[in-house]
C-alpha cells in the first residue's frame, strides 16, 4: 500500500514527535535531579492515501499501561472525522507482539486505545482500520520500550517553546478543512482577461410565428426555464377579428376555392370524356384544383380550433420567451428561444498588447464573476475553436472561443475572469489559490507542523493560472499546506485564546 508518511518532530516545528511538558517539570534540584519531572506525550501525524492518523500517547514502558488518544480524519475534498469502524493497534516487538481494539470512537474522530508492553527493545506500532467500505493500515516504525519510567525520562529531550499555532482536530472538523502536500509540477504563465459565457451555435433554436395574428400561450406555464420536447405546442396565433392578414379568414377562402375547384374538376372529367370541351381547358380544371388543394394545405399545417400551433423545433429549454400572451405578431417573428444547453462557448477578450502570445493559447482556467466558481475547459471537454485575427466591432480586443460542456453553475450571459494559458512552467512548486491569505500586499500560508500545529508562512508568488498558484519561496517540497480553513485558523489566532494539546490522557 502506498503512504505517506510524516516523519517524527519535535514541537519546534519539523514534523512529527510532538512532546510535552510543564515549566516545573524542567525545574532541576540543586543535586541535579529533576523533582516532579514526568513523561511528556509523544505525538506522530502519519498519512495514507485515505486517512490521516494523528496519535498521542505517553512513551512505553514495561508493565505500565500507556493510553492512545487516536484522531483520525477521512481524506477528501473535506478533512472529515471518523465516525465509524474498528481500530486495532499492535505493538510488535521481534516476533511477538500485543494488541487491542477499539470497535467506535469515544467521540467523532477519536479512538481511545491502550497497550501494556511486556519487553523492552524496539517494535513498531501497526494501525489498522476497517471501515464498512475499506480498510486501511499505518504503520509507525522504530519505537523505543523503556525497562521504567527513569530511564525514559533520562532520554526525553528538553522541550524547546515554539511559536506553533494550535488548531485542535475538534475545531478543523467542525468546518470545511483540508491540507495538500506541496509537489512540483508544471503551471502555466498566463494572459487574464475578461469574457463572457455564450450559447453554442446550433445549441439554439427560435420559435417564430408562421401567420400573422394573436398570439396566445398553450399552457399556462409557459415561463423562461420550462423543458420542452421537439414537436410541443408551445403558441397559438388566431385570426380573430383582424381585417388583413386574418389567417382564420385566409383558411376559409382557401377551402371555399378548394371546394370550387373541386367541383369544377369534376365536372370537366365527365366532359373530356364525350370531347365537350377541349384538353387545355380541362388541364386548366385540373390545375387549379391543385393548386387550391396545397394553399389549404399549407394554411391548415399545425391549425386547429385555437388558431395556428407554433412548436418546439428541438427538445430543450425555454431560454427567452420574446411576446406576451394577447400581443399582435407578423408571420415569421420568433416568439420564443429554446436552448438544449448540452454546449456553451467561452468568449475571452484578449487585448492588442497580447498579441504575440495568442499562438501558445491552448487551454484556459475561468472563474464565473457571479458565483465565484472556478472552472477549467480542460475539465469541461473543452475545445479551442477560434483565435481570431482582427478586433471585434466596435472593441479594440481580439476575441479567442473556446466550446465547453454544459455545467451546473455556467449559464449563458455569465462574466467570466479568464486565465489563458500559454508558455509552460516546468517542476514549479504549485499550491491551490484558494491556500493564500494577503494581509496588506503580503501573502501567506499556513503549513501543519504536527497533527495540530501549524506555522504562518510568507510566500513569494509565482505564475498564477485561476486554480493554482507558483511558490518561489516560502515552503519545502512534501510538507502539507492547508488550502480549505486557512481564515479559520487565521480567527483562531486573533481570538486570543489556543486551546491545549493534550489527549492521551
Amino acid at each position: 500500500m502506498k503512504r505517506l508518511i510524516v516523519a517524527c518532530m519535535l514541537l519546534t516545528g519539523v514534523m512529527s514527535c510532538n512532546r510535552t511538558s510543564t515549566e516545573e517539570d524542567h525545574a532541576h534540584a540543586a543535586d541535579g535531579s529533576h523533582p516532579g519531572e514526568e513523561l511528556q506525550a509523544l505525538s506522530y501525524t502519519l498519512y495514507t492515501d485515505k486517512s490521516e492518523l494523528f496519535v498521542e500517547f505517553k512513551p512505553l514502558v514495561v508493565g505500565q499501561v500507556s493510553k492512545f488518544a487516536a484522531h483520525l480524519t477521512h481524506l477528501g475534498e473535506n478533512f472529515t472525522p471518523y465516525t465509524e469502524g474498528t481500530v486495532t493497534v499492535s505493538l510488535v516487538t521481534g516476533n511477538k507482539g500485543i494488541k487491542h481494539s477499539a470497535d467506535a470512537p469515544s467521540s467523532p474522530g477519536i479512538y481511545r486505545l491502550a497497550l501494556q508492553p511486556t519487553h523492552v527493545g524496539t517494535g513498531k506500532l501497526i494501525f489498522d482500520i476497517k471501515t464498512k467500505d475499506f480498510s486501511d493500515q499505518i504503520v509507525i516504525d522504530s519505537i523505543p520500550i523503556y525497562a521504567d519510567e527513569k530511564t525514559a525520562i533520562a532520554t526525553q529531550p528538553k522541550e524547546e517553546v515554539g511559536t506553533d499555532i494550535s488548531y485542535l482536530k475538534e475545531q478543523a472538523w467542525k468546518v470545511e478543512f483540508s491540507n495538500m502536500p506541496v509537489v512540483r509540477q508544471t503551471i502555466y504563465d498566463v494572459i487574464k482577461t475578461t469574457g463572457q459565457v455564450q450559447a453554442a451555435p446550433g445549441d439554439e433554436a427560435v420559435v417564430v410565428a408562421k401567420s400573422a395574428g394573436i398570439v396566445k400561450f398553450r399552457g399556462a406555464n409557459i415561463l423562461a426555464g420550462l423543458p420542452v420536447r421537439s414537436g410541443q405546442a408551445l403558441f397559438s396565433v388566431s385570426g380573430g377579428d383582424i381585417a388583413v392578414d386574418n389567417i382564420d379568414a385566409a383558411i376559409r377562402t382557401a377551402r371555399a376555392e378548394q371546394n370550387s375547384a373541386k367541383a369544377e374538376f369534376e365536372r370537366f372529367s365527365e366532359l373530356i370524356k364525350d370531347k365537350l370541351i377541349t384538353q387545355t381547358e380541362f388541364q386548366q380544371a385540373k390545375l387549379r384544383y391543385q393548386q387550391s388543394q396545397i394553399a389549404l394545405t399549407n394554411l391548415s399545417k399545425s391549425y386547429g380550433a385555437g388558431g395556428k400551433s407554433a412548436v418546439a423545433p428541438s427538445s430543450g429549454f425555454i431560454k427567452d420567451l420574446l411576446v406576451t400572451e394577447g400581443q399582435y405578431v407578423a408571420a415569421g417573428q420568433p416568439l420564443a428561444t429554446i436552448t438544449k444547453n448540452s454546449r456553451l462557448v467561452l468568449r475571452a477578450d484578449v487585448s492588442l498588447k497580447d498579441v504575440d502570445r495568442m499562438s501558445l493559447i491552448k487551454q484556459a482556467n475561468f472563474t464565473i464573476i457571479q458565483n465565484k466558481q472556478t472552472y477549467s475547459t480542460q475539465e469541461l471537454n473543452g475545445r479551442l475553436l477560434s483565435v481570431a485575427k482582427t478586433t471585434g466591432n466596435n472593441t479594440p480586443y481580439i476575441p479567442v472561443h473556446f466550446e465547453i460542456d454544459s455545467k451546473s453553475g455556467i449559464m449563458p450571459g455569465s462574466y467570466a475572469q479568464v486565465y489563458l494559458q500559454t508558455t509552460p512552467i516546468y517542476n514549479a512548486f504549485v499550491i491551490p489559490e484558494t491556500s493564500l491569505i494577503e494581509e496588506q500586499g503580503v501573502f501567506y500560508v499556513y503549513v501543519q507542523t504536527a497533527g495540530e500545529s501549524f506555522q504562518k508562512r510568507e510566500v513569494k508568488t509565482g505564475a498564477n493560472d485561476g486554480k493554482n498558484i507558483q511558490i518561489l519561496s516560502g515552503i519545502a517540497e512534501g510538507e502539507r499546506v492547508v488550502d480549505k480553513g486557512s481564515y479559520q485558523i487565521k480567527l483562531a489566532t486573533m481570538s486570543g485564546t489556543m486551546p491545549a494539546h493534550g489527549h492521551e490522557h
